[in-house]
C-alpha cells in the first residue's frame, strides 16, 4: 500500500463506478499511519468539480445540484476548474470504512465534524479514489448532538441507481459504525479536543493538483 510522508500535497478523487473522475482536491498530508489518512486544506486549494454542482454552489440553487445527479447517473458530465472556499478542513479517512471524517473550522475555530458517506478508498500514487455516496452525518463540536443531512439526495440516487442495493447496505451498516465512534470517542474523537483545536499553518503552500494529471 502506499503511504505519504506528512507534507506532501495528494489528491483525493471521487470516481464514478463507471471509471470517470466525478471531482478531484489537492490535500496536504498531515500524517499517514494504521489508523488511517490525515489530510487538509483550506481556502485556495486547488479542485475541479462538475460543472453543474460548481454552478449550483456559485447559485445556492439546490434545483441544480439534482441536475448534476441526474448528469452523473447518465455517466455525461464536464469537469471544471475550482478552490476549495470559505474553511479550513482537516480529512480523515480510515483504511476500510465507507466513510471519512471531516473537520471544518472557521475564524472562530471549529464549526463542526461531519462524516462522508464514500466508497473505501484505494490509494494511488497521487492520493486516493474514492466515490461520496450523499448522505452525511453533521455533529456539533462537543459530539453531544447530530443531524442527518442530504436524505432526500440520497433517496434521488437510490432512484437513479447511483447508490445501489450493495452500497445502500453498507452504508447502512456504516451509520451504525460512525455513531459508534461519536458515542464512544473512538477513532479520531479519542482525540476530539486536540484536533478541535487545531488549526492550518499560514505558512503552509496552498494544495495544488499536479499539472500533469492525466484528462479524464
Amino acid at each position: 500500500m502506499t503511504h505519504f510522508k506528512a507534507g506532501a500535497t495528494v489528491v483525493r478523487r471521487d470516481v464514478h463506478p463507471g471509471g470517470q473522475v466525478w471531482s478531484e482536491q489537492a490535500l496536504r498530508v498531515v500524517a499517514d499511519g494504521s489508523e488511517g489518512l490525515l489530510t487538509a486544506c483550506a481556502p485556495g486549494a486547488e479542485a475541479r468539480w462538475p460543472a453543474l454542482y460548481a454552478k449550483a454552489r456559485a447559485d445556492g440553487d439546490r434545483t441544480v445540484r439534482t441536475e448534476a445527479f441526474d448528469a452523473m447517473a447518465s455517466g455525461k458530465w464536464e469537469l471544471t476548474a475550482a478552490a476549495w472556499q470559505q474553511t479550513e478542513l482537516l480529512l480523515w479517512r480510515p483504511p476500510t470504512a465507507w466513510f471519512s471524517v471531516n473537520a471544518f473550522y472557521e475564524a472562530a475555530g471549529l464549526r463542526n465534524w461531519y462524516v462522508n458517506f464514500e466508497r473505501p478508498t484505494r490509494r494511488t500514487p497521487n492520493g486516493f479514489d474514492t466515490f461520496d455516496l450523499t448522505v452525511d452525518l453533521v455533529v456539533a463540536p462537543d459530539l453531544t448532538t447530530w443531524t442527518w443531512k442530504d436524505e432526500d439526495e440520497y433517496a434521488h440516487a437510490r432512484r437513479l441507481g447511483i447508490v445501489g442495493d450493495t452500497e445502500h447496505r453498507a452504508v447502512d451498516t456504516a451509520r451504525d459504525q460512525a455513531l459508534a465512534m461519536v458515542e464512544n470517542r473512538t477513532g479520531i474523537f479519542a482525540d476530539a479536543d486536540r484536533w478541535a483545536a487545531w488549526r492550518w499553518d499560514p505558512t503552509w503552500p496552498t494544495p495544488r493538483l499536479p499539472r500533469n494529471r492525466r484528462k479524464e
